[in-house]
């Protein structure tokens, strides 16, 4: 089998030819059919985030070994399992859960596997999905997907999960209060088509890009705006009822600050975005505009059944995909690093 492999940090993936998995204990194998490419992808092919005033976040410090294989939005038919695993369909199309912790934790245990500080994460810590098989360590894991369209469900995994994880987040009222998404690519669409199953009917929508912008336009955002435009936070600070909360899905220190300064009293921003850098934050604001900023990472394996059962019954398309064969799986990162994806970049492979 091939693997699309990063071999060095900042450098082009490598091909990897070797045997074939063989499950062990609970493990699963899946022949990859399809494999989102995600910003996430780019952050650890270069071994790091930028966490603002020169300090990076060293991945290989905290446990990313190479070779590694990226690829975290994986959707495959089950090809073997080990002799632990119990009945496991062979053939049976499924998505995988990749935000996998060490399972024995109080995160773990608690179902908040995500937030386990020892993660062994497909695509991360354990091989992903830019390959022709992939390894899952428990059927558990495995979420049945059939009667989706294969490119778009494999997105679920991340783009879909981190959106609808956020918006989890947003509480208030959601037939009443405004809510903001910054950032209108794959997760910003996502988080649009999701709020609107979810009932939000106020929802504004800005980014820089004016494709982008249009695409939300399009999809039914009730206002769209450049967060560039001097006139954009008047114009969400005028609206009925104010701005009750903001997602950022980009992460950068000028959308965050657009975010912050555009809530009413009382309001919440929830970073996603890992684009990098850091905010100066007036302290006493805090509690005398009563906000609240929290971040949002991915989702757990509860929220992700949750949103295909959602995907499933209301028939939702979440983000536009393009499909590129896995032997392309450069050239895509290389597009995404150039900005050059309206939506989401999915890889596919005939086993």
């Amino acid at each position: 089998m091939r693997r699309f492999a990063v071999t060095a940090f900042g450098r082009p993936l490598c091909t990897l030819v070797e045997d074939d998995p063989v499950p062990h204990g609970t493990e699963v194998v899946l022949d990859l059919e399809r494999c989102g490419v995600c910003h996430t992808d780019l952050h650890l092919r270069e071994g790091h985030y930028d966490l603002g005033g020169g300090r990076r976040l060293d991945l290989a410090a905290r446990g990313m070994t190479l070779p590694a294989t990226l690829g975290h939005e994986i959707l495959g038919r089950v090809r073997a399992a080990g002799p632990e695993a119990g009945a496991v369909e062979i053939g049976r199309r499924v998505l995988a859960y990749p935000w996998i912790g060490c399972g024995t934790c109080h995160r773990c245990r608690d179902g908040e596997e995500n937030l386990c500080a020892a993660g062994r994460c497909l695509g991360v810590h354990r091989p992903g999905g830019f390959a022709e098989a992939v390894v899952v360590p428990h059927p558990r894991y495995l979420i049945d997907v059939e009667g989706l369209d294969p490119s778009a469900a494999a997105t679920l995994a991340c783009s879909g999960l981190t959106a609808y994880s956020a918006l989890r987040k947003v509480g208030g009222d959601p037939a009443r209060d405004w809510l903001l998404l910054v950032g209108a690519g794959g997760l910003g669409q996502s988080a649009l088509s999701l709020a609107r199953a979810l009932g939000h009917h106020r929802i504004a929508v800005a980014d820089t890009a004016p494709d982008k912008r249009a695409r939300a336009a399009s999809l039914g955002a009730d206002l769209v705006l450049d967060p560039a435009d001097p006139g954009a936070r008047a114009a969400l600070l005028d609206l009925e009822t104010g701005l009750a909360a903001a997602i950022d899905f980009v992460g950068t220190p000028e959308t965050t600050r657009f975010a912050l300064d555009s809530l009413r009293r009382g309001g919440r921003s929830i970073t996603v975005g890992l684009f990098g850098g850091e905010i100066a934050l007036s302290l006493p604001l805090l509690p005398l505009r009563a906000l609240t900023l929290t971040g949002s990472y991915v989702g757990n394996l509860g929220e992700l059944r949750e949103l295909v059962a959602l995907v499933q019954s209301h028939r939702l398309t979440l983000v536009e995909t393009e499909t590129v064969p896995l032997d392309q799986a450069e050239e895509a990162m290389r597009r995404l690093a150039a900005g050059g994806a309206a939506g989401r970049i999915v890889l596919a492979h005939a086993p």
